[in-house]
């Protein structure tokens, strides 16, 4: 059975997902900001009290407010992001998104890998590609459980913007038709605000 442990971090309110089956740990979206949203994850993922587990990183697209503790939970667990091929070179240019964003911050690298299905270390999960916020998004989804992780290409009562680099609204259309098509009762998880199911949004 899954456990979903739900933060709110970053200056945009950004959801960060702890996902643990009993036996491996999925971090998805490390967006913490500071120290001490960096210690609430790092204290809630030392509770789990497995004999062992490995853990795995991974960002359901490239934007900055989902990657803001990136460097330190990479350096923190000795394992690299996973995304999607067509997001990397936007992550490797984070600099660029916060001149952008108007962010006085200071880039820096960290370590990335696209991500696949047999790269995955939970096989009960698998990969949806969903782009159109960015040509790189992803969507995780555990079909046994009916739970969805959307990123910013679902939220309740709404969806991800496309105005932004890489966004295509025809593009994001075909993914949000794509995820219609699952269970009405899917629990959803955004990468924003409330979950919701998949049959409230498809109304």
């Amino acid at each position: 059975m899954l456990e979903i442990k739900h933060f709110i971090f970053g200056p945009f309110g950004t959801n960060t997902y702890v996902v643990n089956d009993g036996q491996q740990v999925l971090l998805i979206d490390p967006a913490c900001s500071n120290s001490y949203e960096e210690q609430m994850l790092e204290r809630y993922i030392e509770s789990i009290q497995y004999s062992a587990f490995s853990i795995q990183i991974i960002a359901t697209h490239g934007h900055l407010d989902h990657l803001w503790g990136a460097k330190w939970a990479t350096e923190k667990w000795h394992t690299p992001v996973l995304m999607y091929n067509a997001d990397i070179p936007m992550a490797k240019a984070m600099q660029q998104q916060y001149d952008l964003f108007g962010v006085r911050r200071t880039a820096e690298t960290f370590a990335i890998e696209s991500i696949s299905n047999d790269k995955l270390l939970m096989t009960n999960v698998s990969i949806i590609s969903t782009p159109g916020h960015t040509p790189g998004s992803i969507c995780l989804y555990w079909p046994e459980e009916k739970v969805l992780l959307s990123g910013d290409t679902l939220f309740e009562m709404g969806y991800g913007r496309t105005d932004l680099p890489g966004g295509d609204v025809g593009q994001l259309i075909q993914s949000l038709e794509r995820l219609f098509a699952l269970p009405a009762d899917t629990r959803v998880y955004p990468g924003h605000g409330n979950d919701t199911t998949i049959g409230a949004e498809r109304r």
